[in-house]
């Protein structure tokens, strides 16, 4: 996604990222989910946001927005789960501190790896969603050969779970022996009409979210063996509560094989184009 809106930025946007990365690198001690080191800078900060997450627990619900399944319109502000805490706002949050003038330079590169990484967040469908399950984190699930496993006794967490694998595992199957890089220029290739069309578009992330939401609602969930219907909305903090969610979900017997690949490849292979544009496009209206 980091590539694919790498590779669309003015000159201008394209030296002032790789300004404001180069000037505050990431610290080298800190324990990265992605290894390689020799990864292009914007690339490299498109993880950054989730390796932070124990250390600077206040940004965890900057990730998502819990719009109930089922919902199709609404004030976006009532779907954070606290005040000015949550995906969208995050997005805002972070262009607006990035057009601010006197910045430190490391909370402008904090601000732009943030920016990187929620776009991307916006785009997977159950960052978007919730249905008492934490975004499908309590949808135990089993995947080709991967049957779930409890994780965590007290939160009752199972791997593989649906945002797991919408997360990582459909990705990583339908990208199988390809880089970064070759999974881009396809993407691109493909999708070359419908990025130029998203590219003369107005940015408008809540219309992403929503857009974002009507896809975990019709193909994430929906698409499901055993489709699962929307519950009455409820607070929970655990996949223990609403009455052990997970454990309930669990006896459904959620079987994700090729059936559901080959459902949610092109779902997935869109979401990274579009991902990819229009992060784009928010850093060309930054620095055009």
């Amino acid at each position: 996604m980091a590539l694919i809106a790498e590779r669309n930025l003015t000159p201008h946007a394209l030296a002032m990222v790789k300004q404001i990365l180069n000037d505050s690198p990431i610290d080298p001690s800190l324990d990265r989910y992605c290894k390689n080191g020799d990864v292009d800078a914007m690339a490299d900060a498109s993880t950054w946001a989730d390796d932070i997450r124990n250390l600077r627990p206040e940004t965890a619900p900057w990730h998502f927005v819990d719009i109930p399944l089922g919902t199709s319109h609404g004030d976006m502000a009532q779907f954070c789960g606290l005040p000015e805490s949550c995906l969208t706002w995050a997005i805002t949050g972070q262009i607006a501190t990035l057009r601010a003038q006197g910045i430190d330079p490391k909370k402008r590169a904090d601000a732009l790896r943030f920016l990187i990484h929620f776009v991307a967040d916006l785009h997977q469908p159950l960052h978007t969603v919730t249905n008492n399950d934490q975004g499908g984190n309590c949808v135990p699930v089993a995947y080709f050969d991967a049957l779930p496993q409890l994780r965590n006794s007290v939160t009752e967490i199972y791997a593989p779970n649906l945002h797991g694998i919408w997360d990582t595992n459909i990705l990583e199957r339908m990208t199988a022996s390809k880089t970064p890089e070759q999974v881009a220029v396809e993407l691109e290739r493909s999708f070359r009409w419908k990025i130029a069309r998203w590219q003369r578009s107005t940015a408008d992330v809540n219309q992403w979210a929503w857009e974002s939401h009507k896809i975990a609602q019709e193909t994430v969930y929906r698409k499901l063996p055993v489709p699962i219907r929307a519950a009455p909305p409820q607070p929970i903090k655990s996949c223990a509560d609403d009455n052990h969610i997970a454990t309930r979900m669990l006896k459904l017997h959620e079987w994700l094989e090729q059936p559901y690949q080959n459902v949610a490849t092109p779902v997935v292979q869109q979401q990274l184009a579009k991902a990819g544009t229009r992060l784009g496009l928010l850093l060309n209206q930054l620095w055009p």
